[in-house]
């Protein structure tokens, strides 16, 4: 049985493998290793461009696809049938997580503009105090998965209180169903959005969800760009009413000339929630972990289903 992995250092991050499991390092679609046939589990590069995708019809023995992001919006309906696909479900906890916390406390406490002037040279104390705090806000997760509690986990110590949401309600775990939005909305000072991009996630964050947030409100998307309507978003951010802290974007990469980018209380990151120096051992520790399962006929984890 072939692997093909992306990275040559995942190698040796993939731990001990069965007898016959051979993998091979696929760097670029173009220049494959050795023929395709054979190859039954695929990991794709993180963000997987078309190329990448087409090689999807060129794996006869394809079995598996493991992603290395959380999100697998790019791969559903694109997978043959037949062809389980896996995403990374708990490999970008921790990362996001902090990148979602760093995020608030900087729009809170000013951090952008503060940058700004010190790009300029100046001491800029009476452009942005006082500042806000985090300290007793209501902070509102949209996506109550595995990254929403380890925001909470890491929130927690500031004394904030929680609103969670996610597709389906749990009551036992005190989650609201997405119908209930319209009405925790208002009473959210920090609205969080970490849900995966799908045709009901697709342009939820309208003109409607924005204009239910209250006057000062902070919006932070750490999701997937499409989640919002960006032009809804640029409207009602341009009106200076509320604040947002972006690590995705719709378009994305954002061009140079877009609006965005010139909103004083907007705070604007290269999609790079998830990019630290920790994940590639985390990744490849769950490929390992899947490869071998595979290999015993085991139920593979974190398998993206219908409905996803």
């Amino acid at each position: 049985m072939k692997v093909w992995i992306p990275h040559p250092a995942g190698r040796g991050l993939i731990g001990e493998l069965p007898p016959g499991v051979t993998v091979e390092v696929l760097e670029d679609p173009a220049r494959q290793p050795s023929s395709p046939t054979g190859v039954r589990f695929w990991v794709p590069p993180f963000l997987a461009g078309p190329d990448a995708g087409a090689l999807l019809a060129e794996l006869p023995d394809l079995e598996v696809v493991q992603l290395l992001s959380a999100g697998a919006d790019a791969w559903v309906g694109r997978v043959p049938e037949g062809v389980t696909l896996c995403d990374a479900r708990g490999v970008h906890d921790s990362a996001t997580a902090e990148w979602v916390v760093t995020a608030i406390l900087s729009a809170l406490r000013g951090f952008g503009p503060l940058a700004r002037a010190q790009a300029r040279g100046e001491w800029a104390f009476d452009e942005v105090a006082p500042t806000d705090e985090l300290a007793g806000k209501r902070v509102l997760i949209v996506g109550a998965g595995s990254i929403g509690a380890a925001v909470r986990a890491r929130l927690a110590p500031f004394e904030v209180t929680f609103t969670l949401v996610a597709r389906t309600p749990r009551p036992a775990e005190e989650v609201h169903g997405v119908d209930e939005l319209p009405a925790l909305l208002p009473e959210a000072d920090v609205v969080v959005l970490l849900v995966p991009l799908t045709e009901q996630t697709r342009g939820l964050v309208d003109e409607k969800f924005l204009a239910a947030m209250p006057d000062g409100a902070l919006l932070v998307n750490a999701a997937r760009g499409p989640v919002a309507r960006t032009d809804a978003l640029v409207a009602e951010l341009a009106s200076g009413r509320l604040r947002a802290a972006l690590d995705v974007t719709d378009p994305e990469p954002l061009p140079a000339d877009h609006p965005l980018w010139e909103l004083p209380n907007v705070l604007l990151t290269p999609h790079v929630a998830g990019s630290v120096r920790g994940l590639l051992p985390r990744a490849y520790r769950l490929v390992g972990e899947q490869v071998r399962r595979f290999a015993a006929g085991e139920p593979l984890t974190n398998r993206v289903v219908d409905g996803y």
